[in-house]
């Protein structure tokens, strides 16, 4: 099933669902209305216990996100600096706070906000085309949507390179940082990224948002760990789907999640 607005695509695939940025004609900008698009499709995922991974994806060849809308930003338009539930959602998703895993499929150049949005994602899978760049501090600004946490996904010096020269990297230097889970052809792109997202989702919802918050933990707040590991241990271990993923194993068949 798909559906779209003027700025988002949506498209469930069993129990995937599809995101698509829908603004090629800007290099799929960040709007506001385009981040409100995307916080409540997200908002709307976390609730809808039959989706179990999220694929990001954007229309076009020529950039995954080009970053804010710099003409609506000089003009003084809505750029999605509001409180409201879908913006707060949105910045939710760039910090990798999603209660469910979310596979970027990156189709082009992801730029400052564009870069910032997939580094909120779980994995990242992109055409050999691909590039990142950081390059507000060309233009008197800095990454202050999250751009600066580049360096919990690739090595310091790396972060400081692209942070401070605004220069990009491509496809390939991103899989050797580290930054990249894998580089496929354009052709494969989205089928490779659905792959993915299946393999995630075959795992105990659970258990998959034990391992969001407590692997991102250890590398950005390494002393809040300590507490968090002991709640988690308390809610899956004895949760439905332990008990279910041991019996499964013993009966030799495929588990049956319940998310509890």
């Amino acid at each position: 099933m798909t559906t779209a607005t003027d700025e988002l695509i949506y498209e469930r695939q069993d129990d995937i669902l599809i995101l698509t940025l829908n603004r090629p004609d800007a290099r799929n900008a960040l709007t506001g209305s385009l981040i409100r698009a995307i916080g409540s499709a997200v908002t709307d995922a976390e609730a809808d216990p039959d989706i179990r991974t999220i694929v990001l994806t954007a229309a076009g060849d020529r950039a995954f996100c080009a970053g804010m809308d710099l003409r609506a930003f000089a003009e003084g338009g809505d750029i999605g600096s509001g409180l409201d539930p879908a913006t707060e959602a949105y910045y939710r998703l760039t910090r990798g706070e999603t209660t469910i895993p979310v596979i970027a499929a990156v189709n082009g150049a992801a730029i400052g906000g564009g870069l910032e949005l997939l580094l909120g994602c779980d994995l990242i899978i992109a055409c050999r085309d691909a590039r990142f760049g950081l390059p507000e501090a060309k233009r008197g600004l800095f990454p202050g949507g999250g751009g600066t946490n580049i360096g919990t996904r690739i090595p310091l010096s790396a972060a400081l390179e692209m942070t401070m020269t605004g220069e990009f990297i491509d496809a390939q230097r991103g899989y050797d940082l580290g930054l990249v889970n894998a580089v496929v052809d354009a052709d494969d792109l989205i089928a490779t990224a659905v792959d993915y997202a299946r393999r995630v989702a075959s795992s105990a919802p659970l258990s998959l948002a034990a391992c969001k918050e407590l692997v991102r933990l250890a590398v950005i707040d390494p002393t809040s760990v300590t507490d968090r590991l002991s709640h988690w241990q308390s809610v899956v271990f004895s949760s439905e789907d332990a008990i279910e993923g041991a019996t499964s194993f013993m009966q030799k068949r495929e588990p049956q999640w319940k998310g509890r």
